[in-house]
C-alpha cells in the first residue's frame, strides 16, 4: 500500500489552513472534514472526504448529504448563496459509471447552496490536482511521489492537528479573557436598589422611582442630569427586574470575558446613558431598567463581530443576532417598551466597543473616529432634548 492518498489528504488540508482557511468539523475518525474561508469568494466552504469508494450510488447519497451540511452552513453564517467544494479522494474509482457526477454542480431543490464535485483517484490523479489548481489560483500540492510511508503521513497529521488546536486555543482566548466582576457588582446594586424601593412603597409607585432617579423628562429639564445615569439601575417591579437580571448576568459575563473589566465598564455605563438619552428624546413618559445597557452589550457583541467575523458566526453570531431581532420586534409590537432606550443603548454599546476596542486589537485612528461620532451624537442629542423641551414632556 502506498499511503499516497492518505498523505494527499492531510497534505491538501494542511495547505488550505496555513492559506488561512479554518476547521468548521471534523469527524471522529479524521476522514471527513470541513473547512471555511469565505474571504475566498470563489470557494468559502470545502469538504474533503477520505474513502476507498466502491459504487457511483454512495457518492449519489453523499452529495445529497452534502448538499444540505452546506445548506445549513449557509444559514448559520447569513450568506444568500454559498458554494460548497467536495472533494473525494479514493485509492480506486467505483467500479460502475461515476463521470457524470463530476462534470456539473448539484442543487437540491429550494435551497441556495451549489456544490461542485472532484474526485483524486489512481490514474486520473494528477488531472484532479490540475483542476483544483486552476479552480483555487494556486498549487496545494507541490510535488507528489508515487509512495508515502507511515512516518511521513502522520507527520503531516500530526502537524494538521496541532494547527487546528493552536487555531482553537487561540479562539477560546478570545472568548474568555478574564472573569466577570463588574457584571455581578451591577447586579447585586439594581437588586439591592430593587429592595430599598419596595421598603419605600414599591417599585410600582411613580412617587418611589422618581425619588430613586427614575427618568423623567421634566427633571432632567430642571438640571437633575445624573437621571441620565440612575434608571440603569432602577426596575418597575419584580419581573422587569427578573428579565434584565438574567440578560445582565448571561449577556455580562459573555462581553466582560470578551473586553474584559475596565472596557465592560465603560461599555456598560457608556450604552446605559446613551439608551436614558434616546429614551430623553422620544419617550416623553417615567421610565427606568437596565434595559438600554443591556442591549449595549448585543452592540458590543456586534463589534466584536465585526472585528472577528469567524469566530463569531462560529460561535455566538446567530443566536446574538436573533435575540436581537427578536427583542426589537417585541418593543415595537408590545406597548409599555421603551424601544427608544433600547436602540439608544444598542448604538451605545457599539460606538462604545469601537471607543474601547478589544485587548491587543487597537487601532488609534479607529478609536478617535469612533470619539468623534459619540461626541457628535450625544452633543446633537442633548442639544435638541434641552433646546426643545415642550416636545419632551
Amino acid at each position: 500500500m502506498t499511503n499516497r492518498e492518505d498523505y494527499l489528504y492531510w497534505k491538501l488540508i494542511h495547505s488550505l489552513f496555513i492559506d488561512g482557511y479554518r476547521i468548521l468539523n471534523i469527524s471522529e475518525d479524521q476522514t471527513e472534514i470541513w473547512l471555511e474561508n469565505f474571504s475566498h469568494r470563489k470557494l468559502p466552504i470545502i469538504r474533503i472526504k477520505r474513502k476507498d469508494i466502491d459504487w457511483a450510488n454512495w457518492i449519489k447519497q453523499d452529495i445529497k448529504r452534502t448538499c444540505m451540511n452546506g445548506e445549513m452552513i449557509r444559514k448559520r453564517f447569513l450568506k444568500r448563496n454559498l458554494t460548497c467544494l467536495n472533494i473525494y479522494i479514493s485509492t480506486y474509482p467505483p467500479v460502475d459509471s461515476y463521470q457524470d457526477l463530476f462534470t456539473r454542480s448539484f442543487q437540491i431543490d429550494k435551497t441556495k447552496t451549489v456544490v461542485r464535485n472532484i474526485l483524486f483517484t489512481g490514474r486520473h490523479l494528477m488531472d484532479s490536482i490540475f483542476q483544483i489548481t486552476n479552480l483555487y489560483g494556486k498549487d496545494l500540492f507541490g510535488s507528489i511521489k508515487q509512495e508515502y510511508d507511515l512516518y511521513e503521513v502522520d507527520l503531516i497529521r500530526r502537524d494538521c492537528l496541532a494547527l487546528f488546536h493552536g487555531a482553537e486555543k487561540k479562539e477560546k482566548q478570545l472568548l474568555n479573557r478574564t472573569n466577570p466582576f463588574f457584571t455581578y457588582l451591577f447586579l447585586s446594586i439594581q437588586l439591592l436598589v430593587f429592595f430599598l424601593m419596595e421598603l419605600a412603597g414599591g417599585s410600582l409607585n411613580p412617587n418611589v422611582l422618581i425619588s430613586f432617579g427614575a427618568k423623567s423628562n421634566e427633571y432632567i429639564i430642571e438640571g437633575e442630569w445624573w437621571r441620565f445615569i440612575t434608571p440603569m439601575f432602577i426596575h418597575i417591579g419584580f419581573i422587569h427586574l427578573l428579565f434584565n437580571s438574567l440578560a445582565l448576568y448571561y449577556l455580562g459575563s459573555m462581553v466582560e470575558r470578551i473586553y474584559g473589566k475596565a472596557r465592560f465598564f465603560i461599555i456598560y455605563l457608556l450604552a446605559g446613558f446613551l439608551g436614558t438619552v434616546s429614551s430623553f428624546i422620544f419617550n416623553y413618559h417615567i421610565s427606568a431598567g437596565a434595559s438600554g445597557a443591556i442591549f449595549g452589550l448585543f452592540g458590543a457583541l456586534l463589534y466584536f463581530g465585526l472585528v472577528h467575523k469567524r469566530t463569531f458566526f462560529r460561535t455566538i453570531g446567530v443566536n446574538i443576532i436573533g435575540l436581537i431581532v427578536i427583542n426589537l420586534v417585541l418593543g415595537f409590537v408590545i406597548p409599555g417598551i421603551d424601544n427608544a432606550g433600547h436602540i439608544g443603548g444598542l448604538i451605545g454599546g457599539f460606538l462604545a466597543a469601537g471607543i474601547v476596542h478589544l485587548p491587543q486589537n487597537q487601532s488609534s485612528h479607529q478609536r478617535l473616529m469612533f470619539i468623534v461620532i459619540t461626541l457628535l451624537l450625544i452633543t446633537g442629542c442633548l442639544y435638541y432634548g434641552y433646546t426643545y423641551p415642550k416636545l419632551l414632556y
